[in-house]
């Protein structure tokens, strides 16, 4: 009998699998921090076999070449991948023993990258999953224009044709089981559901239902904003990632961090929003370590600048620089723990500006006549509803267009306040007065703000 196991990767929005029977096992797409592989196999007392990637991937930073290495397992990835290390060369149709009667079966499905291929899990002659990588996905596919621009239609046709080709060699039952799409920006789409057939997707997925021409169309017309750091990734995962250093960095006090700040570099406080405006190191920028710090730091930061990094706990420090270790910002520059009154040099005190709701913001406007709002959305989200006459800069654009932002009070806004959290501590550092809009988008018509949509 044959096992599954999922490893979720919620901060990027992706999935592992360690699959196999009861002595080896194969890993899929597994992620940097390669502990967690070795952990779960060893609970569940097989040996790594085989470590497999779908494709070179452009969202994180992979630990296959080191699980690989650490576990002695035959290191799987398509042969027109262009890779910098040894590893076995996958081909259409190459069988690979897994345990047993178990094997796996390389299907190539190109379109989210042209080299890209999926796995297919066979038990004893049948198919039972399929590992889809960022083809095909739930209720979505893998965005085609990640690797390069003049691809990106060739290869959105492509994503069409392999949706097909799963599911006309594919019986209904068979699960799948991909690496993208659930909460990244890998995906075409923001697919909805947890798990998913090939049956089911045959009848709802657009790759399936909708003629190629359409879904090329609707797909191309849909693609949201691209994160800076994916154009790193890729390159970095072609030479092989090093192992991954967890060790804690560097201890700074006050002094330190003022001079780091002076000197231009980023000083990111994980606090909570709340926290934060309550209190904060002049100059020092909230990514939340309850958000998504991996995707938005690494969007903002110019790429390669050291970044010190200031936290509630050691807890709160070690999950962010996972996190952050996963998407390529190594080891931080040093690190503080405790609280602003502690990392402000002697004789200084913490920032604050405060924080609202969309009420407060339509009160604000009553009394005031004309207030100054940001909107800190994607090109996508503002699409769908916007506050009239608020100024439209989307947070990865902020640290560069902050000159647009009119003058006065700025209340920043965002879909539910993480990033608005964010562009408010951005400006809050270059001088200008803030006010966090704390609050749901979807409140702000209730509150009696004009919402224009199309």
């Amino acid at each position: 009998m044959f096992f599954v196991e999922t490893l979720e990767t919620e901060g990027l929005g992706n999935r592992s699998y360690l699959a196999g029977g009861r002595q080896t096992a194969v890993v899929v797409d597994p992620p940097r921090d390669i502990e967690r592989v070795v952990v779960a196999a060893a609970r569940r007392g097989v040996r790594i076999r085989h470590v497999v990637e779908t494709h070179l991937h452009n969202d994180y930073l992979t630990g296959g070449l080191d699980l690989a290495r650490l576990t002695g397992a035959h290191y799987l990835v398509p042969a027109a991948a262009r890779v910098a290390f040894d590893r076995v060369p996958v081909d259409e149709g190459d069988i690979f023993d897994v345990d047993g009667d178990l094997a796996l079966r390389a299907l190539a499905t190109p379109g989210h990258t042209p080299h890209h291929t999926s796995y297919v899990l066979v038990e004893a002659g049948r198919e039972v999953a399929a590992f889809t990588g960022g083809s095909l996905l739930i209720g979505s596919v893998g965005r085609p224009d990640l690797v390069e621009p003049r691809l990106t239609e060739d290869l959105a046709r492509s994503q069409h044709a392999s949706a097909h080709r799963l599911a006309a060699e594919l019986e209904d039952e068979v699960e799948v089981l991909p690496t993208h799409g659930f909460g990244g920006f890998c995906s075409a789409s923001q697919p909805k559901g947890d798990s998913t057939t090939i049956g089911a997707e045959r009848r709802s997925n657009d790759a399936l239902t909708l003629d190629v021409g359409t879904f090329v169309e609707r797909t191309l017309a849909g693609l949201d904003d691209v994160p800076a750091y994916y154009a790193h990734m890729g390159p970095l995962n072609a030479e092989g990632p090093p192992p991954l250093d967890l060790t804690p960095p560097p201890v700074a006090d006050g002094e330190e961090i003022a001079e780091r700040l002076a000197a231009g570099e980023w000083v990111v406080d994980l606090r909570s929003r709340v926290a934060f405006s309550e209190g904060h190191v002049s100059g020092s920028f909230n990514f939340e370590a309850d958000g998504k710090p991996a995707i938005y730091l690494a969007w903002l930061i110019p790429w390669g600048e050291p970044v010190t990094l200031l936290a509630a706990s050691a807890e709160q420090l070690a999950f962010a620089q996972r996190e952050l270790a996963r998407v390529g910002i190594e080891r931080p520059a040093c690190a503080a723990l405790g609280d602003p009154t502690s990392w402000v040099r002697a004789g200084e005190r913490p920032r604050s500006f405060p924080r609202a709701g969309f009420a407060d913001l339509k009160r604000a406007a009553d009394r005031d006549g004309d207030v100054v709002v940001l909107d800190v959305r994607r090109d996508t989200e503002r699409a769908e509803g916007y506050l009239a006459g608020s100024t439209h800069v989307p947070l990865h654009h902020l640290h560069d267009r902050a000159g647009e932002v009119p003058a006065g009070q700025v209340w920043v806004h965002c879909a539910t306040g993480m990033r608005a959290a964010t562009a408010a501590s951005m400006l809050d550092a270059a001088g200008r007065e803030v006010v966090t809009v704390d609050d749901t988008f979807a409140d702000a018509e209730a509150a009696g703000l004009n919402v224009v949509t199309h």
